[in-house]
């Protein structure tokens, strides 16, 4: 009996608490909706910045997932533009949730990046 409560508060901790939320800015490279068994929303959002990993320059890049399809459909109608995103970060991530610890779950502002 004792097992079974420490292994449930062990995945709660895991998987159901929420370790953190915040904002992320950046420009929205993509969503797509993909998945085997369970369909879930993914996307990537490159940050403002550099990086230097290993004697390469790359840009910082968020990748998430989204819960909501309106959310979802909202930031794949407006692919490019300049996002504030709202998310909530997970210690691991669930299959029917995505596949990434980080979940948006809307979109603070957006704007267009005209150039």
């Amino acid at each position: 009996m004792a097992l079974l409560l420490v292994l449930s508060i062990g995945a709660y901790f895991r998987y159901w608490w929420v370790f953190g939320t915040g904002v992320k800015a950046g420009e929205l490279n993509y969503v797509v909706y993909k998945g085997v068994l369970f369909k879930t929303y993914e996307g990537k959002m490159i940050q403002t910045g550099i990086r230097s990993q290993a004697g390469n320059v790359q840009s910082f890049e968020f990748l998430f997932s989204v819960e909501s399809e309106a959310v979802a459909r909202e930031l794949m109608a407006n692919s490019g533009k300049q996002f504030n995103l709202h998310y909530r970060e997970y210690l691991a991530a669930l299959p029917w949730r995505g596949h990434s610890e980080f979940v948006v779950d809307s979109i603070v502002s957006m704007q267009d990046v005209s150039r």
